[in-house]
Protein backbone atom coordinates (compact mmCIF):
# COMPACT_ATOMS: atom_id res chain seq x y z
CA UNK A 1 0.00 0.00 0.00
CA UNK A 2 2.74 2.71 0.97
CA UNK A 3 4.24 1.92 -2.23
CA UNK A 4 1.27 2.42 -4.33
CA UNK A 5 0.42 5.83 -2.52
CA UNK A 6 4.00 6.95 -3.31
CA UNK A 7 3.16 5.92 -6.82
CA UNK A 8 0.22 7.82 -6.69
CA UNK A 9 2.05 10.88 -5.13
CA UNK A 10 4.40 10.79 -8.20
CA UNK A 11 1.77 10.11 -10.81
CA UNK A 12 -0.02 13.25 -9.19
CA UNK A 13 2.85 15.71 -9.21
CA UNK A 14 3.50 14.72 -12.80
CA UNK A 15 0.24 15.20 -14.32
CA UNK A 16 -0.90 18.26 -12.80
CA UNK A 17 2.25 20.27 -13.07
CA UNK A 18 2.68 22.31 -16.21
CA UNK A 19 3.86 20.76 -19.36
CA UNK A 20 3.53 20.06 -22.51
CA UNK A 21 0.33 17.50 -22.59
CA UNK A 22 -1.90 20.48 -20.27
CA UNK A 23 -0.73 22.78 -22.12
CA UNK A 24 -2.61 21.57 -25.36
CA UNK A 25 -5.01 20.53 -23.39
CA UNK A 26 -5.66 24.27 -21.97
CA UNK A 27 -5.53 25.41 -25.17
CA UNK A 28 -7.72 22.76 -26.68
CA UNK A 29 -10.68 24.00 -23.90
CA UNK A 30 -9.61 28.00 -24.49
CA UNK A 31 -10.58 27.26 -27.98
CA UNK A 32 -13.87 24.98 -28.05
CA UNK A 33 -14.75 24.58 -24.39
CA UNK A 34 -14.39 21.78 -22.21
CA UNK A 35 -15.91 19.23 -24.68
CA UNK A 36 -13.45 20.22 -27.58
CA UNK A 37 -10.55 19.36 -25.09
CA UNK A 38 -11.55 15.72 -24.44
CA UNK A 39 -10.32 14.14 -27.81
CA UNK A 40 -7.11 15.51 -26.20
CA UNK A 41 -7.85 13.90 -23.09
CA UNK A 42 -8.40 10.85 -24.20
CA UNK A 43 -5.41 10.95 -26.75
CA UNK A 44 -3.39 11.44 -23.69
CA UNK A 45 -4.65 9.07 -21.13
CA UNK A 46 -4.64 5.90 -23.31
CA UNK A 47 -1.06 6.68 -25.05
CA UNK A 48 0.01 7.23 -21.15
CA UNK A 49 -1.69 3.44 -20.84
CA UNK A 50 -0.14 2.20 -23.57
CA UNK A 51 3.46 3.35 -22.72
CA UNK A 52 2.92 2.29 -19.22
CA UNK A 53 2.05 -1.50 -20.49
CA UNK A 54 5.10 -1.61 -23.06
CA UNK A 55 7.64 -0.36 -20.21
CA UNK A 56 5.68 -3.62 -18.03
CA UNK A 57 6.22 -5.86 -21.26
CA UNK A 58 9.87 -4.85 -21.16
CA UNK A 59 9.93 -2.40 -23.69
CA UNK A 60 12.23 0.07 -21.67
CA UNK A 61 15.41 -2.66 -22.06
CA UNK A 62 15.73 -1.01 -25.29
CA UNK A 63 17.53 1.79 -23.89
CA UNK A 64 19.99 -0.92 -21.71
CA UNK A 65 20.98 -2.31 -24.97
CA UNK A 66 21.04 1.14 -27.09
CA UNK A 67 21.83 3.68 -24.49
CA UNK A 68 21.35 6.75 -27.37
CA UNK A 69 17.87 5.17 -28.13
CA UNK A 70 17.02 7.42 -25.09
CA UNK A 71 18.10 10.42 -26.77
CA UNK A 72 16.58 9.70 -29.80
CA UNK A 73 13.49 9.33 -28.42
CA UNK A 74 14.22 12.91 -26.39
CA UNK A 75 15.07 14.60 -29.63
CA UNK A 76 12.21 13.44 -31.75
CA UNK A 77 9.67 14.41 -29.27
CA UNK A 78 11.55 18.01 -28.37
CA UNK A 79 10.82 18.06 -32.10
CA UNK A 80 7.53 17.77 -32.20
CA UNK A 81 7.01 20.08 -29.50
CA UNK A 82 8.90 22.91 -31.34
CA UNK A 83 7.13 22.44 -34.69
CA UNK A 84 3.86 22.53 -32.29
CA UNK A 85 4.64 25.51 -30.70
CA UNK A 86 5.76 27.10 -34.10
CA UNK A 87 2.92 26.25 -35.85
CA UNK A 88 0.96 27.93 -33.41
CA UNK A 89 2.78 30.74 -33.83
CA UNK A 90 3.31 31.35 -37.67
CA UNK A 91 -0.58 30.46 -37.43
CA UNK A 92 -1.87 33.05 -34.90
CA UNK A 93 -0.56 35.72 -37.87
CA UNK A 94 -3.15 34.42 -39.97
CA UNK A 95 -6.55 36.04 -40.92
CA UNK A 96 -8.86 34.48 -38.75
CA UNK A 97 -11.60 32.48 -41.07
CA UNK A 98 -15.28 32.33 -40.35
CA UNK A 99 -15.70 29.44 -38.69
CA UNK A 100 -12.87 31.11 -36.22
CA UNK A 101 -10.02 28.58 -37.03
CA UNK A 102 -6.72 29.69 -38.21
CA UNK A 103 -5.26 26.92 -40.19
CA UNK A 104 -3.82 23.34 -39.83
CA UNK A 105 -2.18 24.12 -36.21
CA UNK A 106 -6.16 23.56 -35.11
CA UNK A 107 -5.74 20.11 -35.41
CA UNK A 108 -2.03 19.52 -34.58
CA UNK A 109 -2.98 18.17 -31.25
CA UNK A 110 -5.47 16.25 -32.05
CA UNK A 111 -6.05 12.73 -29.88
CA UNK A 112 -3.92 10.30 -32.17
CA UNK A 113 -1.35 13.06 -32.44
CA UNK A 114 -1.34 13.17 -28.35
CA UNK A 115 -1.47 9.06 -27.90
CA UNK A 116 1.78 8.96 -30.11
CA UNK A 117 3.67 11.79 -28.35
CA UNK A 118 3.55 10.32 -25.38
CA UNK A 119 5.83 7.68 -26.42
CA UNK A 120 8.41 10.94 -27.73
CA UNK A 121 7.51 12.52 -24.12
CA UNK A 122 10.60 12.32 -21.86
CA UNK A 123 8.36 13.23 -18.88
CA UNK A 124 6.29 9.75 -19.38
CA UNK A 125 8.86 7.80 -19.72
CA UNK A 126 10.30 8.61 -16.43
CA UNK A 127 6.91 7.98 -14.54
CA UNK A 128 6.30 5.15 -16.29
CA UNK A 129 9.81 3.46 -15.72
CA UNK A 130 9.55 4.69 -12.35
CA UNK A 131 6.24 3.33 -11.44
CA UNK A 132 6.62 0.38 -13.12
CA UNK A 133 9.93 -0.61 -11.21
CA UNK A 134 8.37 0.13 -8.35
CA UNK A 135 5.62 -2.46 -9.18
CA UNK A 136 7.59 -5.06 -10.58
CA UNK A 137 9.84 -4.86 -7.09
CA UNK A 138 6.97 -5.82 -5.12
CA UNK A 139 5.68 -8.90 -7.34
CA UNK A 140 2.54 -8.05 -7.91
CA UNK A 141 0.25 -8.60 -10.87
CA UNK A 142 -2.60 -7.08 -8.78
CA UNK A 143 -0.42 -4.03 -7.90
CA UNK A 144 0.41 -3.19 -11.88
CA UNK A 145 -3.82 -3.48 -12.27
CA UNK A 146 -3.54 -0.80 -9.65
CA UNK A 147 -0.80 0.93 -11.29
CA UNK A 148 -2.99 1.08 -14.76
CA UNK A 149 -5.79 2.66 -13.11
CA UNK A 150 -3.51 5.39 -11.34
CA UNK A 151 -2.26 6.10 -14.69
CA UNK A 152 -6.16 7.00 -15.98
CA UNK A 153 -7.77 8.18 -13.01
CA UNK A 154 -5.01 10.92 -11.89
CA UNK A 155 -4.19 12.19 -15.23
CA UNK A 156 -7.78 12.61 -16.29
CA UNK A 157 -8.06 14.29 -13.36
CA UNK A 158 -5.60 16.72 -13.83
CA UNK A 159 -6.20 17.14 -17.34
CA UNK A 160 -9.72 18.03 -17.02
CA UNK A 161 -8.74 20.84 -14.07
CA UNK A 162 -6.21 22.44 -16.53
CA UNK A 163 -9.10 21.98 -19.26
CA UNK A 164 -11.53 23.75 -17.06
CA UNK A 165 -8.74 26.41 -16.39
CA UNK A 166 -8.76 27.04 -20.36
CA UNK A 167 -13.16 26.89 -20.61
CA UNK A 168 -12.80 29.70 -18.36
CA UNK A 169 -10.97 31.94 -21.28
CA UNK A 170 -13.48 30.95 -23.73
CA UNK A 171 -15.10 33.89 -24.09
CA UNK A 172 -12.08 35.92 -23.84
CA UNK A 173 -10.87 34.61 -27.25
CA UNK A 174 -13.61 35.65 -29.12
CA UNK A 175 -11.81 38.57 -30.27
CA UNK A 176 -9.38 37.73 -32.65
CA UNK A 177 -6.69 39.81 -31.25
CA UNK A 178 -6.68 37.62 -27.57
CA UNK A 179 -6.91 34.63 -29.18
CA UNK A 180 -3.52 35.36 -31.46
CA UNK A 181 -1.65 36.81 -28.68
CA UNK A 182 -3.08 33.62 -26.60
CA UNK A 183 -1.45 31.25 -29.69
CA UNK A 184 1.49 32.97 -29.46
CA UNK A 185 1.99 32.78 -25.81
CA UNK A 186 0.89 29.01 -26.10
CA UNK A 187 3.51 28.56 -28.32
CA UNK A 188 6.41 29.95 -27.07
CA UNK A 189 5.42 28.23 -23.85
CA UNK A 190 5.61 24.80 -26.48
CA UNK A 191 8.99 25.27 -27.86
CA UNK A 192 10.69 26.44 -24.34
CA UNK A 193 9.03 23.49 -22.93
CA UNK A 194 10.97 21.48 -25.83
CA UNK A 195 14.14 23.69 -25.26
CA UNK A 196 14.09 22.97 -21.86
CA UNK A 197 13.66 18.74 -22.54
CA UNK A 198 16.60 18.73 -25.02
CA UNK A 199 18.63 20.60 -22.38
CA UNK A 200 17.62 17.93 -19.83
CA UNK A 201 18.18 14.84 -21.99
Amino acid sequence: MDTLMATAGLVAVGAVTPGPNNLVVMRAAARSGLAGALPAILGIVLGGLALLAVVAAGGAALFDLVPRSRWAVTFVGCLYLAWLGGALVVSSFRVTGADGSTGPAEQSGGAAALFGFQFLNPKSWVMALTATSAVQASGSVAGFVQLAALFVLIPTVCLLAWSSLGALLTSALRRPDVRAWFDRAMGCLLFASALLLLLEA
